[in-house]
């Protein structure tokens, strides 16, 4: 399947004076969107594939019965030779609950329907070290990679290799291989397939049930905690959230819904569907035993 960035820049030259408001950009999009897809389709009618459209919004991912239902629609598509084109719906999508990027919708779709292999197509043929040269392959996106990442992006799109890196490394941790490209060259989606260019990012060993990696990736995102190292070390060995463990609470919460889990440093270790709210938690704070996510409720990312 394709995520495909475009609607926006096909559209917005019908509409005069285009100044990019969220107004426009909507109005922009809801033109744009049929002429990507018309413009895809030119390249696939020789070879007789059908394409669909999909538009997607935030909730069809932390929706868990809304997410069964798109992924149904995708393989129901698949099975009928149709590639679907996956873009943002820009039109209704509120801007507080929008994907970041198409990176962001690619690596939700990728890790909720069992990815193999995930390409991000961008504007450098791969991650460049500092001297220009392309890195070939990374076992592990650590601190060291990212740091690495150029802060431009391109002309139609809103990832830069920032974005495409964090993404990449959280396929890579629910066991996707990602290539990261470019186009400049004959054939070179195939290429990237095969491993021939770009820069290619290990899939990480991980064995865990679906619903865990919609956890990790799908769900909406609502509250942060900070934890101690005991309470991390804890986690790391496949216990549960105890109030103890927590130093501070960053981003509320209410029962049922998925939290981060962070170092006193700030870096995310984990994803966590509550069992109390913020507030309970804040109560019980020094309280032993008070367990805050069961471990069978979070993921390690």
């Amino acid at each position: 399947m394709i995520v495909s960035s475009g609607a926006v820049a096909a559209g917005k030259k019908f509409i005069p004076k285009y100044k990019g408001t969220l107004e426009q950009r909507k109005a922009a999009a809801a033109i744009g969107n049929p002429l990507l897809v018309l413009k895809y389709a030119t390249y696939f009618k020789p070879f007789r594939i059908a394409l669909a459209q999909s538009l997607c919004e935030r909730h069809h991912f932390s929706n868990r019965e809304q997410f069964l239902q798109l992924k149904n629609t995708y393989e129901t598509l698949w099975k009928n030779n149709i590639i679907p084109i996956a873009n943002e719906n820009d039109v209704v999508s509120n801007k507080e609950l929008k994907f970041s990027d198409n990176d962001e919708l690619a690596t939700l779709i990728a890790t909720g329907f069992g990815a193999s292999k995930l390409l991000f197509c961008t504007t450098v043929p791969g991650v460049l070290d500092e001297k220009g040269t392309v890195i070939r392959e990374i076992q592990e996106i650590d601190k060291n990679i990212l740091s690495l990442a150029r802060k431009d992006k391109s002309s139609v799109g809103l990832g830069g290799m920032t974005s495409k890196l964090n993404f990449a490394r959280l396929a890579t941790q629910m066991g996707i291989e990602v290539v990261i490209f470019n186009m400049d060259g004959d054939d070179h989606i195939i290429k990237a397939v095969k491993g021939e260019v770009g820069t290619i990012c290990r899939a990480q060993p991980i064995k865990v049930p679906s619903r865990r990696k919609w956890m990790a990736s799908g769900s909406l995102i609502k509250g942060l905690v900070t934890v101690d190292k005991g309470a991390l070390a804890a986690l790391k060995s496949r216990k549960s959230l105890l109030a103890v463990g927590v130093v501070d609470i960053v981003e509320h919460f209410e029962v049922g819904e998925v939290f981060h889990i962070a170092d006193q440093d700030g870096t995310i270790h984990a994803v966590a569907k509550s069992k109390v709210d913020s507030l309970t938690l804040q109560a019980n704070h020094r309280t032993k035993n008070v367990e805050i996510a069961h471990a069978d409720d979070i993921v390690l990312i």
